[in-house]
């Protein structure tokens, strides 16, 4: 919220507080201290501004009835020198209060005054904070679900640096593991069918049967003909491993900053086993008493780690029986590490890089690894209340209410890069996060491109575009207008910031002071779409001010104050764009 919001809110806790000491000192309240209570906006605006729930939480302690203690509370209550102009009770013993026009005037020259700053907050205090998101299979191309996820985690990423915290992205590359072997068997088969053709060289049901597996295949015979044919088998796979897989590493880096998001780091999983620190996961395990043989393979205890942390958190034999949980292979019969074992290391590795929480944006199908993950740290003494998980539905894209598979143009399945090709960036990160990632969400790609008020981003961007559109206006219309810059209107004073007090006028200020604590509650929440949300109703309430209030008329004097709320409302709405990496166009 705006400093204003909090100052304000502050002073009524303190005053009520005061009031309840007096109430105390005359005699007409027992004595005791008023308890913890909550100052909110009223759903109603017929009550008023703000209001308290002191008198209410106050029955108990000094046994009264809540509208008796609340009529008392307001008999000893001073709201001189503060921004409320008066206060009543209400219903079983609300305290409603009305604030002034030089609270508005107040939070529309602090808007003013911080400029790009307006927004931020340093609630997170500097914690360290790892947002890992994406991390897509680095042996094939990047899909629609990639593509949530990545307008997902980085705008939350983005979210909790505002809110004050140290924000670090991260992409975790799986180039070990089952998945390579699986790759490189695919390239093999494929290389191989261009010189002894597919019926001598069949490939497996459960490889990669993609046409980018073929590609690779065919570009590495141009540059190396037949030489790796007559090959050993394991010098064929690696170097058609080494040659396919940072292409695709390299695309994956390309399409992400085409998407505008850029990575702090990009994790490789071989690191993880050529450092050992997949192995001292194992071994650390393993000394904790926590695996065992079976098989040829070696066992994780996750059900008895699991089932300890759920009975530590209250749950019955009964629920945990119904989980049904399964303890987990870490090496398999051949010595070979599973992806879960490495990706123990790997989370260990991020704790021990120094970062206070990590948060993982995962597809909902990753659910069941949630639990045993958190376990996992537990067990291995990082602490899994410290990772969160944020899990991601589905994406269906939708044209003229068909769904859509195929992309137009290469007829294959729509991968990222054909998204971008046909949808402007702004509207794929704009639609993406416009609902919360455990919500399934259809993406309508006929809507995205569509210039309208009926498209989210072009109605929030033509908000901007207006009010820029309007200061270009003054300026070449001649008329002599006081304070009519930005630099000027910033020093507008708060009885000439007074006179906004339309109703319309007010809303649209109530609501832009309404901002950082947007950002505080979708840093908490781990919801990006909380800023979604927050732009949307800023550039509805912007349009109907603008529709009610004409902004230049012959008093100038108010004229220059709705100028002032107008370049507040720019402020804000292009501080929200920018923040989604979004364009704040000034023409359109």
């Amino acid at each position: 919220m705006s400093v204003i919001v909090e100052k304000t809110e502050a002073t009524l806790k303190a005053r009520l507080a005061a009031a309840a000491a007096a109430a105390f000192a005359a005699g007409e309240l027992p004595a005791g201290e008023l308890p913890p209570f909550t100052v909110e906006i009223p759903a109603d605006r017929a009550h008023g501004d703000l209001s308290a729930n002191a008198a209410l939480v106050s029955a108990r302690t000094f046994h009264r009835a809540p509208r008796q203690i609340a009529e008392t509370l307001l008999q000893h209550l001073d709201l001189s020198d503060t921004y409320f102009e008066s206060a009543d009770v209400a219903g079983a013993g609300f305290l409603n209060f009305t604030l002034s026009p030089a609270y508005y005037a107040a939070v529309v020259g602090d808007v003013l005054a911080k400029g790009e700053n307006y927004g931020k907050s340093d609630f997170g205090g500097g914690k360290k904070v790892m947002v890992e998101f994406v991390s897509a299979n680095p042996t094939g191309p990047m899909h629609m679900g990639n593509a949530r996820g990545g307008a997902l985690g980085d705008c939350l990423a983005a979210v909790l640096s505002a809110a004050g915290f140290d924000v670090s992205r991260e992409f975790y590359i799986n180039d070990a593991g089952n998945q390579i072997e699986k790759f490189a068997t695919s390239l093999e088969v494929r290389y191989l069918q261009l010189f002894k053709g597919e019926d001598a060289v069949p490939l497996p049901e459960d490889a990669y049967h993609g046409d980018d597996i073929t590609e690779h295949a065919k570009a590495f015979a141009a540059l190396h003909g037949d030489a790796f044919v007559n090959a050993d088998s394991d010098k064929r796979r690696k170097a058609l491993v080494d040659y396919a897989l940072p292409l695709n590493i390299e695309k994956m880096h390309a399409d992400m900053e085409r998407y505008r998001i850029v990575y702090d780091e990009w994790f490789k999983e071989s690191r993880l086993h050529a450092s050992g620190e997949v192995k001292e996961v194992v071994d650390l395990l393993t000394a904790k008493g926590l695996t065992y043989e079976k098989e040829g393979a070696l066992w994780y205890k996750n059900a008895e780690v699991l089932t300890k942390k759920l009975k530590a958190a209250g749950k019955t034999d009964a629920e945990i029986e119904k989980l049904e949980l399964k303890d987990d292979v870490l090496v398999r019969a051949n010595g070979n590490p599973t992806y879960f074992a490495a990706d123990i290391a790997y989370h260990r590795n991020k704790f021990l890089r120094g970062f206070d929480t990590c948060i993982d944006v995962w597809g909902a199908d990753h659910h069941g690894h949630v639990a045993r993950m958190k376990g996992a740290m537990d067990a291995i003494g990082m602490d899994g209340d410290r990772l969160h998980v944020v899990l991601m539905q589905l994406v269906r894209l939708m044209r003229d209410g068909e769904i859509v598979r195929m992309s137009k143009r290469s007829g294959k399945a729509i991968q990222l890069g054909d998204l971008l090709d046909e949808v402007p960036v702004d509207a794929a990160r704009f639609f993406f996060i416009l609902r919360e990632a455990n919500s399934q969400m259809d993406f309508d790609l006929g809507l995205a491109i569509e210039q309208s008020s009926d498209n989210p981003v072009y109605y929030v961007q033509y908000a901007h575009a207006r009010i820029c559109s309007l200061f270009r206006k003054v300026a070449e219309s001649g008329v002599t207008l006081p304070d009519a810059t930005a630099a000027e209107l910033a020093r507008l004073t708060a009885p000439e910031l007074a006179r906004l007090t339309a109703p319309e006028e007010r809303e649209l200020i109530r609501h832009i002071s309404g901002y950082s604590r947007e950002i505080v509650e979708a840093a908490k929440e781990y919801d990006p779409a909380r800023i979604t949300r927050y732009c949307l109703e800023l550039a509805t309430l912007f349009h109907k001010f603008y529709n009610a209030c004409r902004v230049m008329s012959e008093d100038l004097p108010l004229s220059a104050a709705r100028l002032a709320l107008c370049d507040a409302t720019r402020i804000t709405l292009r501080n929200v764009l920018r923040l989604l990496k979004i364009d704040a166009p000034e023409s359109m």
